[in-house]
């Protein structure tokens, strides 16, 4: 794990300044602070920073080459079958000087080109330079576990593992992307390639740029498979062969030469990533769980002891205060870089500091298990309230007056789903990305100056949902859901906090349950299989039912809960009202600050009603809009913008 950077001048003539290269891995040192290294020659400059995972030796350093030098790489990542693929190219006579993946990647490349990232399983972000052909190759994994930015300043092709690598370059400008604030103001985070600074880039995942005289070329090379498979006769089958896989593939991701810890929130999916962890380890693993201080907050710290207890781990739990919470937001935004409406990305970063204070430097998680095995209540929702909308056909305003009269789903949620029954699911689905309710998109027209309104033009705030849904027409209403969440709220909301702040402790995240032979298994599942009932994650509790505690498998879904909204009301009022309110503030550039005013009275006015035994519990809750203001406006501090 580690993190990269480079630039090539497309000209092919132009010398890259090697203390440029040097000040752009010294910016993301906490990435790789086990080491760093750089190669430029001529037009072409690779930096490298490393956090030594595998190979501990010199041999393992970065930039590293092939026997006659003419190709060269950086890598940042994980290879988990790259002791099979080092054996297959010892058979074909490569030769090899370390024992490390990043070797197996370039004779990998030597071997097959392009084509060698099908050969690849784990996650990855590299860039290989070809120096016979004059050929840039970078590559991001197929579900974007690991980030790649880049930026085309028209003379030079710049790339790092994170922004402010690309910022050190005085050809890049910092120029906000005003499509992208409302975009992020619609979603909460920033789905697709855009980001928030103009002319910078995501590479995608799944896909690969290469660069030869002068041209850039962007291609995918895999996607989520959305085809079902006949070939399981009963569910049955399907726990036993998904049980097989499980325990092969967490396997492989414990492969290091340094300790391998669990997070651990007490969840379904860590708790199962715990059980095969144990399974492969001959001493006892380090468990990492976080909790809240106050009275009535959800905290995780009771089901992770008792999955900790299961399996004999040695556990550490730490106490998260709404002062270290506030203390850590501006570092929160420098590392994020992206305005991601994220909050327990905090906790991951505190949680990950622990890990890193008792030695461990890689944690497996959790991640994407709901994705892969749908485990959100929405899901479970939305399969019936699309049934339903199928059965009364024209007859739909029957539906609302309906769902009026029987809470089929709870509360706000309730509310919500009648608010999508007149409406197609590619039409209202990028409002269930983060939240049931999205309040900036009913307050837009209020909340937006003139000008800044006018600056989007007809910009279709949430064409991403639309675009991925007619990559999936015909596929049934589940598959269309993950397919679209695998592509667009894991890599661009879940992901970018599970790299970003586990990062910046310098410790390694894997993701097992992203690998991506369990999402391709995942993925050509019936339905059923996955929700039945008001079953969720249906296949995934029953392969874990047997060795899993039964009150980990039954719990309502909590994640990694925070409350913030709470901390935003009372201890932190006054923190988020000076810095969104000030008289300096860069929000006043886009928002009526009377708007925004009156946003933040009625959020604060409901935490005091409620504080009262008044009926605030039927208002809406702005606690994502204060904290998606709070970062946006933190975000141009930080970055001078």
């Amino acid at each position: 794990m580690c993190g990269i950077a480079g630039k090539l001048y497309l000209d092919g003539q132009t010398p890259v300044d090697p203390e440029l290269i040097q000040r752009m891995t010294e910016v993301i040192a906490h990435r790789g602070p086990d080491g760093s290294g750089k190669y430029v020659s001529g037009s072409i400059g690779l930096g490298h920073r490393r956090l030594a995972i595998i190979d501990l030796r010199p041999t393992g350093a970065q930039p590293m080459s092939n026997e006659d030098k003419t190709v060269r790489i950086v890598f940042n990542g994980e290879i988990y079958n790259y002791r099979e693929l080092r054996e297959e190219l010892l058979a074909k006579g490569h030769i090899f000087t370390s024992t490390t993946d990043t070797e197996v990647i370039i004779h990998l490349y030597e071997e097959y080109s392009e084509d060698c990232l099908s050969r690849l399983r784990g996650m990855f972000a590299f860039a290989i330079w070809d120096e016979r052909k004059k050929f840039l190759f970078l590559a991001r994994d197929r579900v974007g576990i690991k980030p790649l930015y880049y930026v085309n300043t028209g003379k030079a092709l710049l790339f790092a593992s994170e922004i402010k690598s690309l910022l050190i370059d005085p050809a890049v400008r910092r120029e906000v992307n005003l499509r992208a604030i409302d975009r992020f103001l619609t979603y909460y985070y920033l789905p697709g390639n855009e980001t928030l600074f103009k002319d910078v880039y995501k590479l995608e995942p799944g896909h690969y740029l290469t660069v030869s005289d002068g041209r850039i070329i962007d291609r995918k090379y895999w996607d989520l498979p959305v085809s079902t498979s006949n070939r399981w006769s009963n569910i049955d089958e399907a726990v036993t062969e998904l049980q097989e896989l499980l325990s092969r593939t967490i396997k492989d991701h414990m492969i290091s030469d340094v300790p391998v810890g669990v997070l651990l929130s007490g969840g379904v999916d860590s708790t199962g990533v715990l059980r095969y962890a144990v399974e492969h380890s001959d001493e006892p693993i380090n468990t990492f769980t976080v909790g809240f201080s106050g009275a009535s907050f959800a905290d995780e710290r009771t089901y992770a002891k008792l999955a900790a207890d299961k399996f004999r781990t040695i556990h550490h739990d730490l106490t998260l205060t709404a002062q270290d919470f506030r203390d850590f937001l501006p570092k929160y935004v420098w590392h994020m870089e992206e305005p991601v409406c994220e909050p327990p990305a905090v906790s991951l970063y505190y949680v990950s500091r622990l890990a890193r204070q008792t030695s461990v430097k890689v944690l497996l998680s959790g991640e994407g298990g709901d994705e892969a095995f749908a485990g959100y209540p929405k899901y479970r929702n939305l399969l019936v309230l699309e049934r339903l909308k199928s059965a009364f056909g024209p007859a739909k305003g029957l539906l609302s007056t309906a769902l009026k009269t029987v809470e089929l789903f709870t509360g706000k949620e309730n509310r919500h789903y009648r608010n999508c029954i007149n409406s197609r699911m590619e039409d209202y689905y990028y409002g269930l990305a983060a939240t049931p309710e999205t309040p900036f998109n009913r307050r837009k027209s209020s909340l937006y100056t003139s000008g800044f309104a006018a600056s989007l033009g007809d910009y279709a705030s949430h064409q991403p949902t639309r675009d991925l849904f007619s990559q999936v027409n015909g596929s049934s209403t589940l598959q269309k859901m993950l397919y679209v969440d695998t592509k667009s709220w894991l890599p661009d909301d879940l992901l970018v906090k599970a790299d970003k702040m586990t990062m910046a402790t310098s410790v390694e995240l894997r993701v097992p349950l992203l690998d991506h032979q369990v999402l391709e298994f995942a993925a050509s599942m019936p339905s059923s299989y996955k929700v039945h009932g008001r079953t969720i994650k249906r296949v995934l509790k029953l392969a874990l039912q047997e060795s899993v505690p039964d009150k980990i498998l039954t719990r309502k879904k909590a994640g990694f809960p925070l409350p913030y909204d709470r901390w935003l009301k009372t201890e932190l009022r006054d923190f988020v009202n000076d810095t969104i309110l000030s008289q300096n503030a860069s929000l006043d550039s886009y928002f009526n600050k009377a708007s925004v005013r009156d946003m933040l009275q009625e959020q604060q006015k409901n935490s005091s009603d409620n504080r009262n035994g008044g009926k605030a519990q039927h208002a809406l809750d702005y606690s994502r809009e204060v904290f998606s203001l709070l970062v946006l406006e933190l975000w141009h501090k930080e970055f001078r913008l």
